[in-house]
């Protein structure tokens, strides 16, 4: 069994809760749009990819066509869809940092980041674990502290009865 993280550690490991959080809302809504973004591209009957700009207006819907190296994008402008497919890719390179950060801090057994790893590939799964790590993370935080405040409350009252302070000598009495 890993060893526990140590309580000094706890500030930094709010800090890459949250950090792992936002990542996981982002990396969670990029993913989604991706999804979207392929269906619309990829299923036979629509064959559509989004643009942003050009001869079609602001935003709009230009048809993917079979060319001789596959489907080939008859808009121009930029490709907004292409623009989805790599700031995802960029941004899973961010979540995966966030959750390595989180895992390394809290101990945990490397099963556990790759089950946190797969939220940036499971459509939906981010949002999920997002809530469930935050919860378990925190609960753990709190339980520790607890312990750790009653068990140094309990050292000191001890501290009051034991036969080696009565011995020490201090400044005031000797």
């Amino acid at each position: 069994m890993p060893a526990a993280p140590k309580l000094a550690s706890f500030p930094a490991i709010r800090g890459a809760l949250k950090f792992y959080q936002i990542c996981s809302v982002i990396t969670g809504t990029m993913l989604l749009l991706l999804v979207a973004e392929m269906i619309l591209k990829y299923v036979p009957a629509l064959g559509y990819e989004l643009f942003l700009g050009g001869s079609g207006g602001f935003l709009w819907f230009a048809p993917v066509v079979e060319g001789p190296n596959g489907l080939e994008s008859t808009g121009d402008g930029f490709n907004l869809s292409l623009g989805i497919l790599v700031a995802h890719g960029w941004f899973y390179v961010v979540y995966l940092f966030s959750c390595f950060r989180v895992w390394s801090l809290m101990r945990w057994p490397f099963w556990r980041f790759l089950l946190l790893a797969s939220g940036g590939i499971v459509p939906l799964l981010s949002f999920f674990l997002e809530v469930r790590v935050a919860r378990d993370v925190r609960a753990y935080l709190a339980e520790r502290e607890a312990a750790a405040a009653s068990g140094a409350d309990q050292t000191h009252h001890l501290a009051g009865h034991s036969t080696l302070t009565a011995k020490i000598p201090t400044e005031g009495g000797q």
